[in-house]
């Protein structure tokens, strides 16, 4: 036994944001960390005045050899929505709590509501879905018009920590749903429902009991205006698994992107349609970011972006308008408005066939998919170019590549999956940078003409022979 001095504790006041946790020195009316006005309120906490009592105990389970440790309680449960056991390494592993964010409207009810229906199906232990924000006669609703009725999945409305734990004692499901962990309070803890203190108490409490009770568990969060988790970010250290739920509300395309993932890989990300009969895997989802032309349309290129560990085929398209007097305008939509401004300055500057330094240049992808990586900066210059020369680019050409200031073709990664996918698609020509050809990538995707480019200029004569050849 160690030991050392016993400890008196003393109260003192300070000041914690309710809505991201910072502590100010002092009172002030908006946080300087998450720019919450009103959001800072007075609290007494208690801090040991000198050492606390440490003594050793027997443990409850003793230490065992790795090798004797089972894994079967670890196993992953498939949820039977493909694409979400894609993102999740094969399904929901006993136990685990996952937390799934998005914004308001995206659809997470709608994915968790066919989730535990699909689960009270084809695990053989109910599921339970606990709503906050909804009464059952609404969530009943949604599940008529999403087919998901079923005996084993049980509803409840509660905002109630307590009795949500009732709820587990009755029911005893494999799955608890909770939609949404901030509208739920903990009995004795301070604070308002969603606030620091009690969705940190909320979601411990949670994690304890789907541990010891092996209950997969999804907790919907909120999302901040920055899109972050709302609340502590010890939240995102509690769970096992954290998601995110994306997609643009004028789009039909959503997308479950894992950031943290505890039980397999935290890069791999979901593809789902939202339509009127609910929400829907899309094992295939390359086709939504084409546009298929009858014949070559100039300002449009196909580039492949890597969205996690997929690889999906898209098309950009830009628009170079008019001569204007002042400031052209640049808009983008789905694109890095910064790494646009910098390709139309390599193209103007490395090229000498471009004047747009006083034209308006209007670029997008198609499909409503976001690119954020720099692979896609040579597609981005090929359309701009393909749209100032008025050059149709030919419609079975894909360029890949990272364009530098000094307008170099730079090295992109899994050059070799983007291939083969632009391939499976019926592409025959790919443009991509040096060493990223068949010696690099392990052989070209049969049919497919490999040509490495090494800087904007050759790449341009390159477009304009492969378009050349299909007139």
């Amino acid at each position: 036994m160690t030991t050392s001095r016993s400890s008196a504790k003393a109260p003192r006041t300070a000041y914690v944001c309710d809505a991201c946790g910072h502590q100010p020195p002092k009172w002030v009316g908006r946080c300087s960390e998450c720019g919450e006005w009103g959001s800072v309120i007075e609290s007494t906490v208690t801090v040991p005045v000198s050492g606390r009592v440490v003594s050793s105990r027997m443990p409850a389970e003793p230490a065992r050899p790795i090798a004797q440790i089972s894994a079967a309680p670890a196993r992953a449960v498939a949820t039977g929505v493909g694409e979400l056991d894609r993102v999740l390494g094969g399904g929901l592993v006993p136990g685990a709590v996952v937390l799934l964010a998005g914004e308001p409207g995206v659809g997470k009810s709608t994915l968790l509501l066919d989730v535990a229906q699909q689960w009270a199906v084809g695990s053989g232990t109910p599921s339970l879905v606990v709503s906050g924000e909804e009464s059952v006669s609404q969530v009943r609703l949604r599940a008529e018009r999403l087919g998901a009725l079923h005996e084993k999945l049980y509803l409840a409305s509660e905002n109630d920590l307590g009795t949500v734990i009732g709820h587990l004692d009755a029911v005893r499901p494999g799955l608890l749903v909770l939609d949404s962990v901030q509208t739920v309070s903990a009995p004795g803890t301070e604070g308002v429902p969603g606030g620091v203190t009690q969705v940190r108490a909320v979601t411990a409490a949670l994690v304890a009991i789907a541990k010891e009770r092996g209950i997969a568990t999804v907790l919907v969060g909120h999302v901040t205006k920055d899109g972050q988790v709302a609340g502590p970010r010890v939240l995102e250290h509690l769970v096992d698994v954290v998601l995110h739920f994306e997609g643009d509300k004028h789009s039909s395309l959503r997308l479950v992107r894992g950031v943290k993932n505890r039980f397999g890989a935290a890069d791999e990300v979901g593809c789902f349609e939202m339509h009127e009969g609910g929400i829907t895997s899309l094992p295939d989802p390359s086709g939504l970011f084409l546009t298929r032309y009858l014949e070559p349309v100039p300002g449009t290129c196909v580039t492949v972006a890597m969205e996690g560990r997929r690889a999906l085929v898209t098309e950009v398209q830009a628009l170079i308008g008019a001569e204007v007097q002042g400031s052209p305008r640049r808009t983008v939509s789905g694109l890095d408005s910064a790494r646009l401004a910098m390709v139309l300055a390599v193209l103007e500057r490395r090229t000498k066939q471009l004047k747009l330094y006083n034209r308006e240049v209007f670029a997008a992808t198609v499909g409503g998919i976001r690119l954020t990586e720099p692979s896609a900066d040579l597609a981005m210059a090929l359309a701009v170019a393909s749209g100032g020369l008025d050059l149709a680019m030919a419609p079975h050409l894909v360029a890949i590549g990272e364009v530098g200031l000094t307008g170099e073709i730079r090295r992109v990664g899994a050059v070799g999956r983007r291939l083969s996918e632009a391939a499976r698609l019926g592409f025959k020509v790919a443009l991509v940078p040096p060493g990223c050809g068949p010696d690099g990538t392990g052989g070209a995707p049969k049919g497919m003409e490999i040509v490495e480019v090494g800087n904007l200029q050759a790449a341009l004569q390159s477009a304009a022979r492969a378009s050349a050849a299909t007139q």
